[in-house]
């Protein structure tokens, strides 16, 4: 008899996270099923026994693997690596050091069966010490079918593009058939901006559901948002993908402004947090500040950055030079 494909594939990249590791299966233990599959990634930890540790928790979590990388390749990487193994008719995935709340995936297959869309989008629990806060995707129309790219744009406010995370959701297998669902190899921060351009520019459909199972570690040292190397200047080539890629886009005049507002509200946070970077580092983040906002038409900008905020737009100028009409 042969063995019926998996209904959902969680792709789960782990990378020196041993101390939270337990918590992480623990939650996918309680939400495990017959038709479920678990694809633990380890992308060769440098600091801890996070690939032993995996071996061992992993034994009493049904449909679990551990796929070892012969040496480390970032997140991006990791999670390719999961999709390519992955065999269920949904995807999703999980950072190592996160943990979801007791039957969250099961509802969040029901959701996307239900509505039958290309992709679903969640809310997520940021968890931050013992502080926990809600953050709700920004689109307010609920658990119903909607079009992609109707949730990119306005220009100036908080969309679904804004809100890249790609383990908040599900994804049907016909995204990665039709090549969307695979990240950029190698970007080992922001890795999930142009994929979630990509996913609301040419996916045909999708909804938000208001599920708040997803509990999102804030503040782990070993995570890159919390160092201050040099794998944090890949957002630049990121948002240049982005860029890139939306130049054969046939509303590339309206979406380009929101895609440029996007990397500079990242740039500019980038700056102003220049003091964690390594004294290198932050002359190099500089530098290709400097250059990536050259590359971009003053009357771009001034459409783009209108209510940024005087403290990020000044942050900008002061590097770019020029600007002088732009209104923060």
């Amino acid at each position: 008899m042969t063995k019926s494909s998996p209904t959902l594939s969680v792709i789960v990249p782990c990378f020196n996270i041993e101390h939270y590791v337990a918590e992480t299966v623990a939650g996918l233990v309680n939400n495990a099923r017959d038709d479920f599959e678990f694809l633990f990634v380890e992308d060769r930890s440098t600091k801890d026994k996070t690939y032993e540790a995996l071996l061992e928790l992993t034994k009493r979590l049904p449909g679990a693997r551990v796929i070892r990388h012969e040496r480390n390749g970032g997140l991006a990487t990791a999670r390719n690596t999961g999709i390519d193994a992955a065999e269920g008719r949904y995807l999703t995935f999980l950072d190592g050091d996160d943990w979801l709340a007791p039957g969250y995936l099961p509802e969040l297959v029901e959701t996307i069966d239900r509505l039958d869309v290309d992709f679903v989008r969640t809310d997520h629990v940021q968890v931050t010490g013992l502080t926990r806060t809600v953050h709700r995707a920004p689109e307010g129309r609920r658990h119903v079918a909607l079009d992609p790219r109707g949730s990119i744009l306005p220009v100036g406010e908080s969309t679904m593009v804004d809100y890249p995370y790609a383990w908040a959701g599900v994804y049907h297998r016909r995204l990665l058939d039709r090549g969307l669902l695979r990240f950029h190899d190698g970007l080992r921060t922001a890795e999930d901006r142009p994929w979630i351009w990509d996913l609301h520019r040419r996916a045909d459909s999708y909804a938000v559901a208001s599920l708040r199972g997803l509990f999102y570690r804030r503040g782990v040292a070993t995570s890159l948002t919390q160092i201050g190397d040099v794998r944090q200047l890949d957002f630049f080539r990121s948002f240049d993908l982005v860029l890139a890629e939306l130049a054969q886009d046939p509303e590339a005049g309206q979406l380009r402004k929101k895609a440029l507002r996007n990397y500079c509200v990242v740039i500019a946070h980038q700056l102003l947090a220049k003091d964690r970077f390594e004294r290198s580092v932050a002359t190099q983040l500089r530098q290709l500040s400097a250059q990536a906002l050259g590359r971009m038409p003053e009357q771009e900008l001034e459409e783009a950055l209108v209510g940024m905020g005087e403290e990020r737009v000044r942050t900008l100028r002061r590097v770019r030079g020029g600007m002088k009409g732009i209104a923060a």
